[in-house]
């Protein structure tokens, strides 16, 4: 059982996966240091606001928490967004160099035409006159 357990955590996909996981975790706080410190202070100027957090709060502070704050339900949709929209880039770059890896084997595997082969052929004879 623990040989079995051995094989399945050593198998590639399951360590792709930790990797993955570890590096999405970091990105989000990547993205979370960029609303709270970049694009929150720009909308808080554009709106005269003190942040995010000063926009639409519906309730009181508690231990410096603002309950009910619609700032911050924005802060974590604008986080949402760049993380969606960068997970979009990333699939749509995998996808498209797996069709073109596809697309590679697919040509390497099929053999040329009667017609390349005898232009070849002809090409070669030409050469060696």
């Amino acid at each position: 059982m623990i040989k079995e357990f051995k094989e399945f955590i050593a198998r590639g996909n399951l360590i792709e996966i930790a990797v993955a996981f570890v590096m999405g975790v970091a990105f989000a706080d990547v993205v979370k240091s960029l609303t709270d410190r970049i694009i929150s202070p720009l909308i808080g100027m554009i709106f005269s606001l003190d942040g995010l957090d000063g926009m639409w709060t519906f309730g009181e502070t508690v231990d410096g928490v603002k309950q009910g704050s619609g700032g911050a339900f924005l802060q974590a949709l604008i986080n949402f967004l760049i993380v969606a929209f960068i997970m979009f880039l990333i699939v749509k770059a995998y996808n498209t160099m797996k069709t073109r890896l596809v697309r590679e084997e697919a040509a390497a595997e099929t053999p040329p035409s009667e017609e390349v082969v005898l232009l070849r052929e002809i090409r070669d004879s030409l050469n060696r006159r």
